[in-house]
């Protein structure tokens, strides 16, 4: 990235959590922080500025000090959906995109993604765990905003499918594949909790 490149962090929380009893999954404690907190300190060094994808408990999330941003619709239409509401509302050249509930990842990784994008030349660099992607954890060009569009206008929603059609790098995160680990159920949260 060039030092006129501007990079936005967004964090992914828009989602309906069913598995976690419908709690908002970014606010919900991990080792005595909500999972966001751990989000935004990761992204906060690598990128100008973040925004917090969420369509519910708007104000729990704005007390974080970076600004909020919902889905175009209020049908809780995927992580691609927040991603598109972030491109229309920020003016960035690039968008880091990270999930709410993968506290263990770090400012270096999000750098490494960075730094692939650019060394790549390609639109999309995501995150691979040496078996497989990792499509919730990606850094991306704004200039796909359109065909991000157009693909959920045509009623798509699966984020693999529609990053595998883009000029994608994979970053190779395989000898730390534990960074991935997610928070989706209460027994993941004891459990993760408990290393």
């Amino acid at each position: 990235m060039n030092s006129q490149t501007k990079v936005a962090g967004v964090i992914l929380a828009g989602g309906r959590a069913r598995r976690m009893n419908n709690q908002d999954k970014g606010l919900v404690s991990f080792k005595g922080r909500p999972m966001v907190s751990y989000a935004i300190a990761a992204l906060a060094p690598a990128v100008d500025f973040v925004v917090i994808n969420a369509n519910r408990n708007i104000e729990q999330y704005r007390q974080f000090g970076w600004p909020v941003i919902s889905d175009q619709t209020g049908s809780f239409d995927g992580p691609l959906a927040g991603v598109l509401a972030a491109m229309i509302h920020v003016d960035a050249d690039v968008l880091v995109v990270v999930p709410c509930d993968s506290p263990l990842i770090k400012t270096e990784h999000l750098r490494k993604l960075l730094l692939a994008l650019a060394e790549n030349n390609a639109d999309v660099a995501v995150a691979f765990d040496g078996a497989r992607l990792h499509p919730v954890l990606f850094a991306i060009k704004a200039v796909l905003q359109t065909s991000l569009q157009d693909y959920l206008a045509d009623g798509q929603r699966k984020v693999a499918d529609w990053l595998a059609r883009q000029n994608l790098v994979q970053v190779d995160f395989s000898d730390e594949p534990e960074i991935f680990s997610n928070i989706n159920t209460m027994t993941e949260l004891s459990a993760l909790e408990a290393t």
